[in-house]
């Protein structure tokens, strides 16, 4: 070694170091849990690290069995692992569950050396134990929620198929086709964006979203000065969501093609009422264009789309014809949204 290293190593190094000392202070210092035990299961050391992990300060576990944090269901592991240590063996980033003071079950990663004297003899183990709890979470977290954006994908596909199913019936031509297919699947887009996760650094959510926010999103394509929004609001399960996206759509599009909503005077009024049991929800279209029969309202997809959702979700729709416009009143038994 030339006299540069020699300097270097000698800045490096104190000069009354002391190898056991340094290594004990890293052991206090760690943030994981390092423990020593003997080979029949007692506790010899434990630092800091394992204070913070498992609850319990060093005086209350040396002396005791590591099985004080072991719970009952695990009791099986112990055995095991000391067979290995006694074999000279390693383990290495072994995952389990272990118990605090509190009870609470934690999931920690451990890594077990054994301990060996001058002569080679193995006398103990060390224990490296690691909380991993949040990562598990975390983890259990993402399956969750891949999970649930994989069935609403489905459920989507599956929808969207039975939308050009029934719409190529009744359309006209493949451009009324189309043209209808796109508005659907549009309102559901807008329906479903209001559930999905944001972008942040923040845990990943799938938000709830509200018989409110979703009318109002089916809406929003409009002039906003043309309706108006009132009433209790209630939360709308995810599995509903793409069905009351459609009904919603085509109540929004019949009063924007033939009713209220297709001239500038026309308004439109939604009103719901919360109970127990049901939800009553008023929709009511005022200065829109004269009425003529009520047999005349539009039919064709728009309206076998509505009796087969109000028939899957048990709606009662009903329907009532005055000068000023379209009055429709749905009842939603609670059930139907959750």
């Amino acid at each position: 070694m030339g006299d540069r290293e020699k300097r270097a190593t000698a800045q490096l190094v104190p000069p009354a170091y002391d190898a056991a000392a340094f290594l004990a202070a890293i052991i206090e210092s760690s943030d994981d849990a390092i423990v020593s035990k003997s080979l029949s299961g007692i506790v010899m050391t434990w630092n800091k690290g394992a204070e913070r992990i498992f609850g319990y300060a060093a005086d209350e576990a040396i002396g005791k069995p590591i099985t004080l944090v072991i719970p009952e269901n695990r009791l099986d592991e112990e055995p095991a692992i000391l067979s290995r240590i006694q074999a000279g063996e390693r383990v290495d980033h072994f995952e389990t569950v272990r118990r605090r003071k509190d009870g609470k079950l934690i999931d920690i990663s451990l890594t077990i050396s054994p301990i060996r004297d001058g002569s080679g003899e193995i006398i103990g183990a060390s224990k490296i134990a690691r909380d991993i709890s949040e990562r598990k979470r975390a983890a259990e977290h993402r399956e969750l929620l891949l999970r649930e954006m994989h069935h609403r994908v489905k459920n989507l596909f599956a929808i969207i198929s039975s939308i050009i199913t029934l719409g190529a019936r009744t359309a006209a031509t493949p451009g009324d086709l189309a043209a209808r297919t796109n508005e659907r699947v549009m309102a559901l887009a807008r329906a479903h964006e209001i559930t999905l996760p944001s972008l942040t650094e923040q845990p990943v959510e799938v938000r709830p979203a509200t018989l409110s926010q979703l009318m109002s999103n089916i809406l929003a394509p409009y002039d906003n000065r043309q309706w108006a929004l009132h009433g209790e609001d209630v939360e709308v399960g995810l599995e509903k969501i793409s069905t009351l996206a459609l009904l919603f759509h085509e109540l929004a599009t019949n009063a924007a093609k033939y009713g209220a909503r297709s001239v500038n005077e026309g308004t439109l009024e939604i009103a719901t009422a919360i109970s127990p049991d049901t939800i009553e929800l008023v929709w009511v279209e005022a200065n829109g264009p004269p009425t003529t029969e009520p047999n005349q309202a539009p039919s064709g997809f728009g309206r076998i789309l509505e009796q087969r959702i109000a028939r899957s979700l048990k709606i009662d729709i009903q329907r009532s014809w005055t000068p000023g416009g379209l009055s429709i009143r749905l009842l939603l038994p609670r059930l139907a949204i959750m």
